[in-house]
């Protein structure tokens, strides 16, 4: 488990294809790798990745076929900077909301512009993804915990304080700029519990808007 609270930045050293699969060479992360054993689990863009061995300032990581066709790692290429996060020990404090590191899917940065001294960004989720998607809500973007700030239909905007900005890869993005997305783990066991016998999900717009979740049919 992740906290989606960015620890360090790093570069995408060197990249080897193995069969379908790609090994990943991480550096510029000495921080990172302070302390961690081979098998430990460090979050990259988001996407939980097993460090395989060390280097003397980061690590070795396998990406599998599936990894690749459901992230932006396949985007990557040397040089590139990544978000990394090493995983949640007990005794570390829960700055940001609980995040798996399996990302659900691809966005895509829509719009950016100055907002005071943060700036507010507009994405774009996959239509699946959006359902899961609530303002005020936690989402996970490259690894990075956020806050949504609003939702219309499958865009959705957050603000990010210039420490964000210049400690994470977003300040480096432009529109069109993929992503990878992590809904809140909370709205996933929520819909599975709320299912029917026939796999049908019992939540809709008039039960959340009769939990106080949304606004009832015409109003806002």
């Amino acid at each position: 488990m992740f906290t989606g609270l960015i620890r360090a930045v790093g570069t995408l050293a060197e990249c080897e294809a193995r069969g379908g699969d790609v090994r990943l060479r991480i550096g510029h992360a000495p921080d990172i790798i302070a302390g961690l054993v081979p098998g430990a689990s460090i979050a990259v863009n988001g996407a939980c990745l097993t460090a395989t061995s060390y280097t003397a300032d980061g690590f070795w990581a396998d990406v599998s076929r599936e990894t690749l066709d459901c992230t932006t790692l396949g985007d990557l290429k040397p040089g590139d900077p990544v978000n990394l996060e090493p995983a949640l020990r007990p005794i570390d404090p829960l700055g940001g909301h609980l995040v798996s590191g399996h990302v659900d899917g691809i966005g895509r940065l829509v719009d950016q512009h100055p907002d005071g001294r943060s700036w507010r960004l507009r994405f774009e989720a996959p239509a699946e993804l959006a359902r899961y998607i609530a303002a005020k809500g936690s989402i996970c973007i490259d690894g990075i915990s956020l806050t949504v700030n609003t939702v219309a239909g499958q865009h959705f905007e957050t603000n990010i304080i210039p420490h964000t900005r210049e400690r994470t890869t977003l300040g480096q993005y432009q529109p069109g700029q993929r992503v990878n997305l992590e809904v809140d783990l909370l709205a996933r066991y929520l819909e599975r519990l709320m299912q029917n016998p026939s796999g049908e999900s019992r939540i809709t717009e008039s039960w959340l808007a009769q939990q106080g979740f949304a606004s009832p049919a015409g109003e806002g």
